[in-house]
């Protein structure tokens, strides 16, 4: 027995969110866990694995069939429909829906941990707004004192072929006169 036969037995061929008999059904490994387990998978009609990829929950009275998935015994499915009730909690009966349930600690930490994976990313910007990415041309903002250098970088120096540093925002490396420095984001704006 396979794991989408396993599915398919646990979900009874319809899906676990909508309860919907759909022919096209599709297991769904709930972020940020993998493929490896049916206890992490959730069996999903094609209309609700096509929202959910596109990260799309403006159809809000299609998910109203979470005020019912979310007492399933099933954790994933307690986690999907927790998550996604929490991106639609605008409405009234999703933020109840959502308030009605105990989860444990550690399926509320599943349900955030993609969330939260997402805001511990770094993404650097110039003193603009704008992301950077390597490879990007920047044009200083103001002087810079090169430490080490003994040199001033004018206002208006372009700097080509900038490189990210990794795990700092602020920060970040280009070649200004043959020397690689490290230069503040908010000192540069992005170059079109």
């Amino acid at each position: 027995m396979n794991m989408n036969t396993l599915l398919e037995t646990r979900s009874n061929q319809t899906c676990e969110l909508c309860s919907s008999i759909d022919e096209n059904l599709q297991a769904y490994a709930v972020p940020p866990r993998k493929d490896d387990s049916e206890n992490d998978t959730v069996v999903l009609c094609n209309n609700c694995f096509t929202q959910i990829s596109a990260n799309n929950f403006s159809d809000t009275n299609h998910w109203r069939c979470l005020s019912g998935s979310i007492w399933s015994e099933v954790p994933a499915v307690q986690v999907l429909s927790y998550k996604i009730l929490g991106k639609i909690a605008t409405e009234d009966w999703a933020l109840e829906a959502k308030e009605s349930v105990f989860l444990t600690d550690d399926l509320i930490a599943w349900a955030n941990a993609e969330d939260e994976l997402e805001s511990a990313k770094v993404i650097p910007k110039d003193g603009y707004g704008v992301v950077l990415e390597t490879g990007d041309t920047v044009i200083l903002t103001q002087n810079l004192n090169v430490k080490g250098a003994n040199f001033i970088a004018p206002k208006g120096t372009t700097v080509k072929k900038i490189r990210l540093v990794p795990d700092n925002a602020e920060q970040i490396e280009g070649k200004i006169e043959g020397d690689t420095i490290v230069i503040l984001t908010k000192y540069v704006r992005k170059s079109v």
